[in-house]
């Protein structure tokens, strides 16, 4: 039975399989997690093309340590989101540079009509501006809860700290962000109402 990104096997399962030499568990494993490790890559850094560097640098990673994972000690996505979390940071200290915003092209919206288009281009553009005034961390933390949905125990995996720590930073962050945006809610089609 071939493999595919929807089957019910485990991450885990798929990357013991392509250490004991089975090629399709790879091909599904990466089908299924590159997407996710892109985007958040892509948020780091905001550069689409450094972000392609890292997922295939971190995606790397995973196959060489394919043959010695230890089922159950860690998830895959936490120790994949860890790596690229840490490949940025080293990007971005490396490079010494300020992200420019404008200079990354947005994602492609399949939303019907043009005011709904531009409207959700604002958003992104907004909450992309406001989450790049956050320090390293807690734009770390804002981005793998809100963005990626991993929990407060898998974010302190990724980011080595304690639950009650992941939990101050995206409070801080939230707070920060919601901050940053609430002069804007007019603009980017936001109202009380």
């Amino acid at each position: 039975m071939p493999l595919d990104t929807n089957s019910d096997v485990s991450d885990d399962a798929l990357l013991i399989a392509f250490g004991n030499g089975d090629r399709t568990a790879a091909l599904a494993l990466t089908e299924r997690l590159t997407p996710r490790i892109l985007g958040y890559a892509t948020r780091l850094l905001r550069d689409r093309a450094e972000a392609e560097d890292v997922t295939q640098d971190a995606m790397l990673r995973l196959w060489k340590i394919a043959p010695d994972w230890r089922q159950g000690e860690a998830q895959v996505t936490t120790w994949l989101y860890r790596v690229v979390a840490n490949l940025c940071t080293d990007r971005l200290r490396k490079s010494g540079r300020t992200v420019d915003i404008d200079g990354v092209a947005e994602p492609a919206d399949t939303s019907p009509g043009a005011e709904t288009m531009m409207t959700d281009r604002d958003r992104v553009a907004a909450l992309d501006a406001a989450l790049q005034t956050l320090p390293d961390r807690q734009r770390q933390a804002v981005v793998l809860r809100h963005l990626e949905g991993l929990s407060n125990p898998e974010i302190g995996n990724v980011m080595d700290l304690s639950v009650e720590a992941v939990e101050s930073l995206t409070a801080r962050g939230k707070r920060a962000l919601a901050a940053a945006l609430s002069g804007q809610k007019d603009a980017i089609g936001y109202s009380d109402d």
